[in-house]
């Protein structure tokens, strides 16, 4: 998920059609029983904990013992005392779009639990947000508000990640509009959300379902779209806060030949251009010259050995894996390989942890801050350390 190079993803696109063909036979049940297949190394183990139907994000409401698992068809479930909820706690599938990266996206809580926000492309192939108030662990849809509306020129680069931060604000990520190279310049067009995270409060204004935070570094530069925090992003499919640090990871899927990370340390004001496109990564993009503010990434890739697109995760503050404890967990999309890089404000060491996980779409951080891996082909599996 999130490969995003549209005609030259050939390769992605065949793993991504073939999954959903084979997943629609789940659609009656759309979560099964995990199986017993073990991925692991002599350190550290996925342990298989459900199968849902497209797996693509997860998130925990506060307050709760429990972590919430969307699924791209258009379906929300609870797993909660390590049970998969068979009720859908939201069921929006009539309202999504599923072709290539479409489909629903993201999910975050608000800081009190009492608010749902979900982040899906409709049938139109266009990009919302939308709130809904929680009733009993579940969404009450009839009280659906959209926040943001935007039209989508092409049916790729949607990213949709959502995540509260730790300033109690929503931060969205949004993909530069697809097809490949950027074709409309939104990457580097501060007057489109398009291609940018935002941050936004959701409490409605007087005029807005929305409020726009005054500390936003765009807040009345004529022009500008005021939502946005960080731009310059070519499909940041998904970024995360550290749970201890409050540094934001962002995890920008590359055109052909780089995959970045980027990380905006919890001091920032925001406003750092991450250069698409402009640069891929740290390297001009077809004769592009680099923006003078431009803010390179702490780390790329290149597309060696079957890599080609990343898949953000989390900075690991759990217990059960000291091996991991205080590195960035990430992975990539078509190589399945899981890594840890470990960053002290200056040195990189990348690490690969010799896991791989077939069509890694997502992670997920559950209440305890203890890491999980969502494949696209079903399975969310849980990290655990084989020592004692």
């Amino acid at each position: 998920m999130g490969a995003g190079k549209a005609t030259l993803d050939i390769g992605g696109f065949i793993m991504l059609a073939r999954s959903i063909i084979v997943l629609s036979f789940l659609s009656a049940a759309l979560i099964a029983p995990p199986s017993s297949a073990v991925i692991a190394t002599e350190e550290i183990q996925l342990v298989p904990v459900g199968v849902f139907a497209t797996p693509v994000d997860m998130a925990v409401r506060p307050g709760e013992d429990a972590y919430y698992v969307v699924q791209k068809v258009g379906l929300i479930h609870a797993v909660r005392a390590g049970i998969p909820d068979p009720v859908p706690v939201l069921n929006v599938v009539d309202q999504v779009s599923t072709q290539l990266e479409q489909g629903l996206l993201g999910l975050a809580f608000s800081p009190t639990g009492d608010e749902m926000y979900v982040y899906l492309t409709d049938t139109e192939g266009d990009s919302h947000i939308y709130e809904y108030v929680m009733n009993g662990g579940y969404a009450d849809a009839a009280t659906q508000r959209e926040l943001i509306q935007l039209d989508q020129p092409f049916a790729n680069h949607n990213a949709g990640n959502l995540e509260f931060g730790p300033d109690g604000y929503l931060y969205a990520s949004l993909g530069d509009g697809g097809s490949g190279g950027d074709p409309e310049g939104n990457g580097q067009n501060i007057g489109s959300m398009l291609g940018s995270i935002l941050r936004i409060d959701p409490t409605p204004g007087e005029d807005e379902p929305y409020t726009i935070p005054g500390t936003n570094p765009f807040v009345g530069v004529e022009g500008a779209a005021e939502e946005i925090w960080a731009y310059g992003l070519r499909n940041p499919w998904k970024f995360s806060f550290d749970r201890v640090t409050g540094d934001l990871w962002i995890a920008d899927v590359g055109q052909e030949l780089w995959e970045e990370i980027n990380v905006q340390p919890a001091t920032s004001p925001g406003g750092e251009n991450y250069g698409w496109n402009a640069m891929e990564g740290s390297h001009p993009y077809e004769g592009g010259t680099e923006p003078a503010n431009h803010t390179p990434p702490i780390f790329e890739y290149g597309h060696e050995n079957g890599a080609c697109s990343i898949t953000g995760g989390y900075v690991y503050r759990g217990d059960d894996v000291p091996a991991l404890q205080g590195k960035y967990i990430y992975g990539d999309w078509c190589e399945g390989s899981i890594h840890a890089l470990s960053y002290d404000g200056e040195d990189v060491v990348d690490e690969d942890l010799e896991i791989d996980v077939p069509q890694i779409a997502s992670f997920g951080e559950g209440p305890d801050g203890e890491l999980y891996a969502l494949s696209l082909a079903g399975t969310v599996f849980r990290f655990e350390s084989l020592l004692e």
